[in-house]
């Protein structure tokens, strides 16, 4: 019937509203509901006070936990990144926090926990504490790539240009570990492992070129932005891509690693294959002059 609204089905008002969904959590806006998207609509459905909040393992997710990093880092307790994932740091900072006011230090968010977070609200103006440690750490870290630990991840058909990228890296010093593994979460898990000093990641695309770093609201990698910005000015010598500079997002890859993380993606891939010498260069050098001023 003409004016009947149809329900079940994937029409382009959905798909718009996916695509506006992805685009304000900084994920790719391509309008599919794969698991990514998918999961980020569950966790999006947590605000905190809903639920427990614990360590276990799998590790809870959702934007509560994000809350309740944010609100401890704020307050000057070291709950790691801003990435919505309850880990060990979360946990440790939450029972300092239960400490400092009074309450039993179980590690465990509930009702008494998030009462008392809301009473203390932001006392602590300035960044969480995650950014202070990043900033310091880079301030603080050798000025060459002599033995820097780097990670050159391709994620898709750019292994010519990634194996390329991370040999010139080590005739100039770095210790590189190169991950062809097609799973970004098992990406970032290995460069955890390696503790790399900062991630490098390669994947083809065929919609606009990016260079995107880790950045959510109330928190962003200090290190992966300038890096990215880095990349992006010299890669904008090569390629064409965006004018508006790198991106945050939240992308996977650049979530779970630990470290100063980009994911640059490049196309359309063969005329980048062609012009890998120079894609070389550019990283090459984009990555030198982070390494010699890893902060803006």
């Amino acid at each position: 019937m003409a004016g009947t609204l149809e329900t079940g089905n994937y029409c382009p008002s959905t798909e718009a509203a996916v695509r506006a969904f992805q685009d304000g959590r900084g994920l790719r806006p391509d309008g599919r509901c794969d698991d990514q998207t998918w999961a980020a609509l569950v966790e999006a459905s947590w605000s905190l006070g809903d639920r427990l909040l614990y360590h276990r393992s799998p590790n809870l997710r959702g934007d509560d936990v994000a809350e309740l990093q944010r609100r401890l880092g704020r307050l000057g307790f070291d709950a790691g990144r801003v990435d919505g994932i309850f880990g060990p740091l979360a946990q440790h900072a939450l029972e300092e926090f239960q400490r400092n006011v009074g309450l039993q230090p179980d590690g465990i968010c509930g009702y008494d926990t998030v009462h008392a977070l809301h009473r203390l609200g932001d006392r602590v103006a300035g960044p969480p504490v995650a950014s202070v440690r990043e900033e310091e750490l880079l301030r603080h870290a050798p000025r060459t790539l002599a033995g820097r630990r780097l990670v050159v991840g391709q994620l898709g058909s750019l292994g010519v240009v990634g194996r390329a990228v991370a040999k010139a890296l080590r005739r100039a010093g770095a210790t590189v570990m190169t991950l062809d593994e097609p799973d970004p979460s098992a990406q970032a898990q290995a460069a955890n492992r390696f503790a790399a000093d900062a991630y490098l990641g390669l994947a083809p695309t065929e919609g606009p070129v990016s260079v995107a770093y880790y950045a959510v609201p109330g928190f962003e990698s200090i290190g992966g932005r300038h890096l990215a910005l880095l990349l992006h000015q010299r890669l904008a010598r090569v390629v064409a891509v965006g004018a508006d500079g790198p991106l945050g997002m939240r992308l996977t890859v650049l979530r779970e690693t630990r470290m100063p993380a980009v994911l640059c993606e490049l196309g359309p891939v063969v005329d980048v294959v062609k012009a890998s010498p120079r894609v070389v260069v550019g990283v090459v050098s984009a990555v030198t002059c982070w390494v010699e001023t890893p902060v803006a």
